[in-house]
Protein backbone atom coordinates (compact mmCIF):
# COMPACT_ATOMS: atom_id res chain seq x y z
CA UNK A 1 0.00 0.00 0.00
CA UNK A 2 1.29 3.45 -0.87
CA UNK A 3 0.79 6.45 1.33
CA UNK A 4 0.21 9.84 -0.28
CA UNK A 5 3.25 12.07 -0.02
CA UNK A 6 3.20 15.82 0.29
CA UNK A 7 6.46 16.33 -1.60
CA UNK A 8 6.65 19.45 -3.70
CA UNK A 9 9.74 19.87 -5.79
CA UNK A 10 9.95 23.47 -6.87
CA UNK A 11 12.74 24.66 -9.11
CA UNK A 12 15.44 25.91 -6.76
CA UNK A 13 16.26 28.90 -8.96
CA UNK A 14 12.95 30.51 -7.99
CA UNK A 15 14.33 31.41 -4.56
CA UNK A 16 17.66 33.09 -5.14
CA UNK A 17 18.13 33.82 -1.43
CA UNK A 18 18.30 30.11 -0.53
CA UNK A 19 21.83 29.07 0.40
CA UNK A 20 23.19 25.79 -0.93
CA UNK A 21 23.26 24.39 2.60
CA UNK A 22 19.57 25.27 3.07
CA UNK A 23 18.72 23.84 -0.34
CA UNK A 24 20.44 20.53 0.40
CA UNK A 25 18.86 20.38 3.87
CA UNK A 26 15.45 20.78 2.22
CA UNK A 27 16.23 18.09 -0.36
CA UNK A 28 17.46 15.78 2.40
CA UNK A 29 14.20 16.18 4.36
CA UNK A 30 12.21 15.48 1.20
CA UNK A 31 14.36 12.45 0.39
CA UNK A 32 13.81 11.01 3.88
CA UNK A 33 10.04 11.32 3.30
CA UNK A 34 10.25 9.73 -0.17
CA UNK A 35 12.28 6.76 1.07
CA UNK A 36 10.31 6.18 4.27
CA UNK A 37 8.77 2.73 4.27
CA UNK A 38 9.69 1.85 0.67
CA UNK A 39 12.17 -1.05 0.47
CA UNK A 40 12.44 -1.28 -3.33
CA UNK A 41 15.74 -0.13 -4.78
CA UNK A 42 14.41 0.88 -8.21
CA UNK A 43 11.50 2.87 -6.76
CA UNK A 44 13.86 4.69 -4.40
CA UNK A 45 16.56 5.31 -7.02
CA UNK A 46 13.93 6.66 -9.43
CA UNK A 47 12.51 9.05 -6.84
CA UNK A 48 15.99 10.14 -5.72
CA UNK A 49 16.97 11.02 -9.28
CA UNK A 50 13.69 12.87 -9.86
CA UNK A 51 14.01 14.82 -6.61
CA UNK A 52 17.56 15.96 -7.38
CA UNK A 53 16.82 16.73 -11.02
CA UNK A 54 13.78 18.83 -10.13
CA UNK A 55 15.21 20.35 -6.98
CA UNK A 56 18.64 21.63 -7.99
CA UNK A 57 19.13 24.64 -10.25
CA UNK A 58 21.15 24.45 -13.45
CA UNK A 59 21.02 20.65 -13.72
CA UNK A 60 20.31 18.84 -16.98
CA UNK A 61 20.81 15.21 -15.86
CA UNK A 62 20.70 13.30 -12.58
CA UNK A 63 20.83 9.58 -12.09
CA UNK A 64 22.51 6.32 -11.34
CA UNK A 65 24.99 4.07 -13.06
CA UNK A 66 25.09 0.61 -11.49
CA UNK A 67 27.78 -2.07 -11.50
CA UNK A 68 27.13 -4.96 -13.82
CA UNK A 69 29.69 -7.26 -15.40
CA UNK A 70 32.68 -5.04 -14.63
CA UNK A 71 31.05 -1.94 -16.14
CA UNK A 72 28.69 0.82 -15.08
CA UNK A 73 25.24 0.36 -16.63
CA UNK A 74 22.63 3.11 -16.82
CA UNK A 75 20.09 2.98 -14.01
CA UNK A 76 17.17 5.20 -13.01
CA UNK A 77 17.70 8.80 -14.15
CA UNK A 78 16.08 12.07 -15.19
CA UNK A 79 17.20 14.01 -18.27
CA UNK A 80 18.06 13.23 -21.88
CA UNK A 81 18.90 9.67 -22.91
CA UNK A 82 22.41 8.81 -21.74
CA UNK A 83 25.33 6.49 -22.37
CA UNK A 84 24.23 2.94 -21.62
CA UNK A 85 27.58 1.50 -20.52
CA UNK A 86 30.71 3.09 -19.10
CA UNK A 87 33.97 1.27 -18.49
CA UNK A 88 35.80 1.75 -15.23
CA UNK A 89 38.38 4.51 -15.50
CA UNK A 90 36.59 6.12 -18.48
CA UNK A 91 35.04 9.56 -18.15
CA UNK A 92 34.04 11.18 -14.88
CA UNK A 93 31.71 8.34 -13.84
CA UNK A 94 34.23 5.61 -14.59
CA UNK A 95 37.00 7.53 -12.81
CA UNK A 96 34.86 8.06 -9.69
CA UNK A 97 33.98 4.36 -9.64
CA UNK A 98 37.59 3.33 -10.18
CA UNK A 99 38.92 5.67 -7.47
CA UNK A 100 35.89 5.18 -5.17
CA UNK A 101 35.87 8.89 -4.44
CA UNK A 102 33.70 11.87 -5.38
CA UNK A 103 34.88 13.75 -8.45
CA UNK A 104 33.89 17.25 -9.50
CA UNK A 105 34.69 18.17 -13.09
CA UNK A 106 34.36 21.99 -13.37
CA UNK A 107 34.59 21.73 -17.18
CA UNK A 108 34.02 18.21 -18.48
CA UNK A 109 35.77 19.04 -21.76
CA UNK A 110 39.00 19.43 -19.77
CA UNK A 111 38.56 16.09 -17.96
CA UNK A 112 40.90 13.41 -19.37
CA UNK A 113 38.90 10.73 -21.17
CA UNK A 114 35.59 12.59 -20.85
CA UNK A 115 32.67 10.75 -22.46
CA UNK A 116 30.21 13.13 -24.10
CA UNK A 117 26.78 11.57 -23.55
CA UNK A 118 25.16 15.01 -23.86
CA UNK A 119 27.12 17.81 -25.56
CA UNK A 120 25.11 20.37 -23.51
CA UNK A 121 26.64 19.09 -20.24
CA UNK A 122 29.61 21.23 -19.23
CA UNK A 123 30.24 20.33 -15.57
CA UNK A 124 29.62 17.22 -13.50
CA UNK A 125 29.73 15.76 -10.01
CA UNK A 126 29.88 12.00 -9.46
CA UNK A 127 29.59 10.31 -6.05
CA UNK A 128 30.40 6.59 -5.69
CA UNK A 129 27.75 4.35 -4.13
CA UNK A 130 29.47 2.22 -1.52
CA UNK A 131 27.26 -0.15 0.48
CA UNK A 132 28.68 -2.51 3.12
CA UNK A 133 32.17 -1.51 1.96
CA UNK A 134 31.52 -2.49 -1.67
CA UNK A 135 31.06 -0.32 -4.74
CA UNK A 136 27.61 -0.80 -6.28
CA UNK A 137 27.59 2.14 -8.69
CA UNK A 138 27.70 5.94 -8.88
CA UNK A 139 25.29 8.85 -8.62
CA UNK A 140 25.90 11.39 -11.39
CA UNK A 141 24.67 14.97 -11.81
CA UNK A 142 25.39 17.06 -14.92
CA UNK A 143 24.99 20.77 -15.56
CA UNK A 144 25.09 22.92 -18.70
CA UNK A 145 27.00 25.53 -16.65
CA UNK A 146 30.80 25.47 -16.38
CA UNK A 147 31.91 25.45 -12.74
CA UNK A 148 28.39 24.66 -11.46
CA UNK A 149 29.54 22.30 -8.67
CA UNK A 150 31.71 23.17 -5.67
CA UNK A 151 32.59 21.88 -2.19
CA UNK A 152 29.12 22.82 -0.87
CA UNK A 153 27.54 20.71 -3.61
CA UNK A 154 29.90 17.85 -2.79
CA UNK A 155 28.83 17.90 0.87
CA UNK A 156 25.16 18.14 -0.10
CA UNK A 157 25.19 15.41 -2.74
CA UNK A 158 27.22 13.10 -0.50
CA UNK A 159 24.58 13.60 2.25
CA UNK A 160 21.83 12.68 -0.22
CA UNK A 161 23.72 9.59 -1.35
CA UNK A 162 24.33 8.55 2.26
CA UNK A 163 20.61 8.89 2.96
CA UNK A 164 19.74 6.91 -0.17
CA UNK A 165 22.16 4.12 0.73
CA UNK A 166 21.10 3.91 4.37
CA UNK A 167 17.33 4.23 3.88
CA UNK A 168 16.57 3.37 0.28
CA UNK A 169 18.53 0.22 -0.44
CA UNK A 170 17.08 -2.52 1.73
CA UNK A 171 16.63 -4.77 -1.32
CA UNK A 172 19.86 -3.86 -3.09
CA UNK A 173 21.78 -7.02 -2.24
CA UNK A 174 19.09 -9.07 -3.97
CA UNK A 175 19.88 -7.95 -7.48
CA UNK A 176 22.91 -5.68 -7.89
CA UNK A 177 26.27 -7.37 -8.17
CA UNK A 178 29.09 -5.32 -6.69
CA UNK A 179 31.95 -4.12 -8.84
CA UNK A 180 34.77 -5.19 -6.58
Amino acid sequence: MSLPLNISVKPAHLNLSTSKADLYDSLLRQLHALLDGEPDFIANASNTAALVYGGLPEVNWAGFYLCRGGQLIIGPFQGKPACRRIDFGKGVCGAAADRKTTIIAPDVRDFPGHISCDPDSRSEIVVPLIAAGRLIGVFDIDSPTIGRFDAADQRGVEMLVECFLSEGCESISCWIPCCD
